[in-house]
């Protein structure tokens, strides 16, 4: 089913909403929700620097991905015990089951936790019980992928990694995130490399806001099977080749792109321009509790403002699933679950 029957404009957001999907791009930390934020803060005993949820919701404005993530690593400080992560956790895989995402791959920032005194153990475990909870009671399948702090030195990533070893089989990849203008991926070329050896995936945010050369790197340096955001590619021809011949998956996220101005407007987002020129895009909500929207946000919001149909819909879609590190069994039963909901519309 590689082609779909047009469907009435009336009815696409109807099936954005209903249609299986997959999310590669969420940040387990970005999902905490200010009133999350506060039951967690009061739980602990800590004070937080906001009055209320209301103006903790009033700081949202962000210019740069650098103003977004000085109130992101805030938001983390509440996160003290295991049962805070799983808190977290649960709370966006019922938000995501909501929204027919079947399947997540969920980043997770250990240094962001590990710099304050909490252990890997308690991130880790926190996260996959809530996992494995949210695949029994929800049907929702979840993997987690460690990243690391890219405005840190990789001497501090070969150390995470080692932390993290005794709960290998507990994480499917390793990615790079935070700040990237000046922290090229190349940065991180030998704990990439030593995670390759020990049969990680491989994942990086490149070409959010820095340069299409730094994807090139991502890509021939850190040997990456995916790019995150990947939005610049757009502006070397040469690379847009690449990633479309190779089957590069890209997470792009619109409704974060438009909250950190990386476009000024959702009709000036590139995602049909990617996708046009067969590149295998995915739409994802990366940080959704700061940038205004989850999955089925992203895809009515962007759909709406770009003029993308139904066979972009389940382009999008197919993509999220091929792109997953979901074995390709449970590949096969996403896709058909995904064409049996394409045929009610017919």
């Amino acid at each position: 089913m590689n082609s779909v029957r047009p469907v009435s404009p009336d009815r696409l957001p109807e099936l954005l909403r209903a249609m299986p999907k997959a999310e590669l791009h969420i940040h387990i930390e970005g999902s905490l929700e200010p009133e999350l934020i506060f039951a967690l803060a009061k739980r602990n005993g800590m004070a937080l620097p906001y009055a209320n949820v209301e103006k903790l919701r009033e700081a949202y404005a962000f210019t740069n991905l650098q103003s977004f993530l000085d109130i992101y690593y805030a938001g983390a400080s509440v996160l003290i015990t295991e049962q805070d992560f799983y808190d977290m956790t649960r709370a966006y895989l019922e938000r995501a089951a909501q929204d027919n995402v079947i399947h997540a791959e969920i980043f997770f920032d250990p240094q962001t936790h590990t710099a304050r005194g909490v252990s890997m153990e308690t991130v880790i475990k926190g996260l996959h019980r809530a996992c494995v909870d949210a695949q029994a009671e929800l049907g929702i399948s979840a993997a987690l992928i460690l990243c690391f702090l890219r405005h840190l030195s990789e001497e501090e990533a070969f150390e995470t990694l080692e932390q993290a070893l005794p709960w290998r089989d507990l994480i499917i990849g390793v990615g790079l995130d935070s700040g990237e203008v000046g922290n090229p991926p190349e940065k991180f070329a030998r704990v990439f490399a030593r995670c390759r050896e020990l049969g990680l995936h491989l994942v990086a945010h490149a070409g959010e806001e820095g340069p299409p050369a730094y994807i090139w790197t991502a890509l021939d340096l850190l040997k990456v099977e995916r790019i995150d955001h990947g939005v610049q590619s757009a502006k070397d021809p040469a690379l847009m080749q690449r990633l479309a011949k190779d089957r590069i998956a890209l997470t792009v996220c619109p409704l974060s792109n438009l909250k950190l101005c990386v476009f000024p407007d959702l009709a000036r987002h590139n995602l049909r321009q990617l996708l046009d020129a067969g590149l295998a895009a995915t739409v994802n909500s990366d940080d959704p509790a700061y940038f205004g929207g989850y999955m089925n946000d992203n895809f009515t919001q962007t759909f709406a403002a770009t003029g993308m149909d139904a066979q972009h819909a389940w382009t999008l879609a197919r993509n999220s699933f091929e792109a997953s590190f979901a074995n390709a069994a449970t590949r096969r039963g996403h896709m058909e679950r995904l064409t049996a909901c394409f045929e009610t519309f017919r």
